[in-house]
């Protein structure tokens, strides 16, 4: 085992860490972002800054105009990355667009990536990822789903109704997955610009870091040609998972980016405050918080590293995906809980970082499946061994 970082991937670190401090973090308190993310203004010029820097899109192929990296360097570049909420805007590395080129780089065709994939990767579109429906529909069990695709000629018309869809305000287009006759899924895609697409409004939520904020679609018949099938006709559950278990993991990378910001944000503070004669950090109860903190984004690190690991040796990962997921969820969690008790009043107010980093970090436990799915799941797999 050898934990040490390249020569490359500590230069790119370094850069990634210097691109944050110096011209993100400065844009944190700009009035373009509200409850619904990052205008698409101050999402564009963000992305600007990148491209100038030669850091946007680093997760994509060279061929691509990335710079091709493997999972283990994504889990050094995400988590610089993720040390400031509008940083995985700035990288165009949020979900769902993440996510949707790793997807589209594996799957799609050669023509769908030059219409779709690279003004994606380019960062001059977003995309959304619409496979989330509302009861009865397909939530944590995918096999739900009430979005239906029927042939008719050679078109598929799509009819159903998607929520919680991240970007979707905005969006060039969708990867939009439907039940077929048979009851197998297939994955569409289709521009967003069409009247049989409908953005019946936009969920509040507490998360405020994904521009475009959180979608309620509807598709009225929208009519989509054969040829912008994603993939093969009824395998659109198996292309999730080729998507599903890599964006788990980008997910856990960002997100321990922020919980590091809470928790060197809190540290800071308590070795300045003085309280009952003695910094903070002196009382025994602060300390021992700190160090739990430290512990748990310890072992994040670690369980992610492990997964890119894995991943990059050509394995699915889903257990570990999933092992890594809640370990991951919770134990950042925790860690950005404990820095606002530390920091008190300050901590539940805009005088730090650390109360948005909060209500962001909070969803991390249901997003990409709730923790009690991913035990569900690897329970079941133990039962098999």
């Amino acid at each position: 085992m050898d934990f040490s970082l390249s020569p490359a991937q500590l230069d790119l670190q370094q850069r990634t860490r210097r691109f944050i401090a110096d011209e993100v973090i400065p844009l944190e308190s700009d009035p373009r972002q509200g409850s619904h993310g990052p205008s698409e203004e101050l999402r564009n010029e963000l992305v600007a800054r990148a491209r100038r820097h030669g850091l946007l899109t680093p997760h994509a192929s060279k061929a691509h105009g990335g710079l091709g990296l493997s999972h283990v360097d994504k889990a050094i570049v995400f988590e610089e990355a993720g040390y400031s909420p509008l940083g995985p805007v700035a990288l165009n590395i949020h979900a769902p667009d993440e996510g949707n080129v790793h997807l589209m780089e594996e799957v799609a065709t050669a023509a769908q990536k030059a219409r779709w994939l690279q003004p994606l990767i380019d960062g001059h579109v977003r995309s959304c990822f619409c496979m989330t429906e509302p009861p009865p529909g397909a939530g944590s069990d995918p096999s739900m789903m009430q979005t239906l695709a029927v042939r008719d000629g050679d078109h598929y018309v799509i009819t159903g109704r998607k929520w919680f869809i991240t970007g979707a305000t905005g969006a060039g287009f969708a990867i939009i997955m439907a039940r077929m006759e048979d009851g197998s899924s297939t994955m569409f895609l289709a521009d967003m610009d069409q009247p049989e697409i409908v953005i019946e409004r936009q969920i509040d939520a507490l998360d405020s870091c994904f521009t475009g904020g959180h979608g309620v679609v509807r598709f009225d018949g929208l009519r989509v040609p054969a040829e912008d099938v994603l993939g093969t006709i009824g395998d659109g559950f198996r292309y999730a998972q080729v998507r599903l278990a890599p964006a788990r993991l980008t997910h856990c990378m960002r997100w321990l980016g922020q919980a590091r910001r809470a928790h060197e944000v809190a540290s800071d503070y308590a070795r300045k405050r003085q309280a009952f004669g003695q910094p903070l950090i002196e009382h025994e109860g602060v300390g021992f918080m700190l160090a739990d903190n430290e512990m748990d984004l310890h072992s994040a690190r670690l369980a992610i590293w492990h997964c890119a690991w894995v991943l990059d040796q050509g394995q699915k990962g889903r257990h570990e995906s999933s092992l890594t997921k809640v370990l991951c969820s919770e134990a950042e969690w925790r860690v950005v809980d404990r820095s606002v008790q530390i920091l008190g009043a300050s901590g539940v107010s805009d005088e730090t970082i650390v109360a948005r980093i909060f209500k962001d970090i909070r969803a991390f436990r249901i997003y990409d499946g709730p923790s009690e799915v991913h035990r569900w799941s690897m329970a079941k797999r133990i039962s098999r061994l």
